[in-house]
């Protein structure tokens, strides 16, 4: 394989990024052309706002092509182009040959939740220290254990008093994981929902992997009241779902949300407030894990 590598002013990036698509580039992307050097940019936006900017003054554009032939003749026809005014073609080089697959996996380690309970993709041994684990691998759908919001949500689970979860509902659940640690911690029912059909088959699996029992679903499934009701889905959403989600807790039961920044800590206090006194339970990294009991 062969890397085409161009420099764009950030007005041509889109259209060099659609003709190298129609050239047949196996992938294109596209990186901050000045990164590491005193003129970088930082180009990013918290969850849910809109990024500072639409991209960097000068990106570094990568084209993957199969044969150098592909290449070369890429690089021809971009220069004849109108759009290509500005850009610069830096080079044409041969791709080494990587093990990808480990490549990837190297980017997973295991994640300790608590010192005694963690996260271990399958392809690594168990810690001496994991009394408690959950098997995981990355998938099609969101939670892996390196999140915030995750690990605080497991954190809650591991610290509950046994035989306490009770019948639990995880709403949005994503991989399952925290359905799937709910069962390690001694829930004996437990409803797993989500609107993506991938993740539904993606916790369904987990679970197997895992030798617990769950129910997978859309939000369909969920039906009753729970003792314990998980959300890890972002605030915006979990506004709106506030009285679904309090309708499902029972007497004495807990309300556990996460996905929430610091700074939407009202807002959601606001929302939930005709049906559960939510509050904080744990902080990390700018995001908070918010939690209510029926009284």
């Amino acid at each position: 394989m062969f890397e085409l590598i161009l420099m764009c002013p950030q007005e041509q990036v889109e259209d060099v990024s659609d003709a190298l698509d129609a050239l047949d580039a196996l992938s294109v992307s596209v990186e901050d052309m000045d990164a590491h050097t005193d003129a970088e940019q930082a180009l990013f936006g918290e969850p849910g706002m809109p990024a500072p900017k639409d991209g960097w003054n000068r990106s570094r554009i990568t084209a993957l092509f199969q044969e150098r032939a592909g290449a070369d003749e890429a690089a021809r026809l971009l220069a004849l182009q109108d759009f290509f005014t500005g850009c610069e073609v830096l080079g044409i080089q041969p791709l080494q040959q990587q093990d990808w697959v480990r490549l990837t996996q190297a980017q997973f380690q295991p994640v300790d939740i608590t010192p005694d309970f963690w996260i271990v993709p399958t392809w690594h041994e168990l810690p001496e220290a994991a009394r408690v684990s959950i098997r995981l691998d990355p998938g099609l759908a969101f939670g892996t254990g390196t999140h915030p919001t995750t690990r605080m949500c497991l954190r809650w689970i591991a610290r509950q008093p046994a035989g306490s979860l009770g019948r639990v509902l995880d709403y949005g659940c994503g991989s399952g994981i925290l359905a799937i640690g709910a069962a390690k911690f001694g829930a004996q029912a437990i409803d797993a929902v989500d609107i993506d059909p991938d993740a539904v088959t993606s916790c369904q699996l987990n679970a197997q992997a895992n030798h617990v029992q769950l129910h997978a679903g859309l939000p369909d499934r969920a039906s009753g009241q729970y003792q314990t009701v998980l959300a890890n889905i972002l605030a915006t959403p979990l506004k709106v779902l506030a009285p679904l989600l309090c309708s499902h807790v029972q007497a004495g039961g807990h309300l556990v949300l996460a996905g929430i920044l610091e700074r939407q800590t009202e807002e959601l206090i606001d929302a939930y407030a005709p049906y559960l006194p939510l509050q904080v339970a744990d902080s990390e990294d700018g995001w908070v894990l918010m939690t209510a009991q029926r009284q």
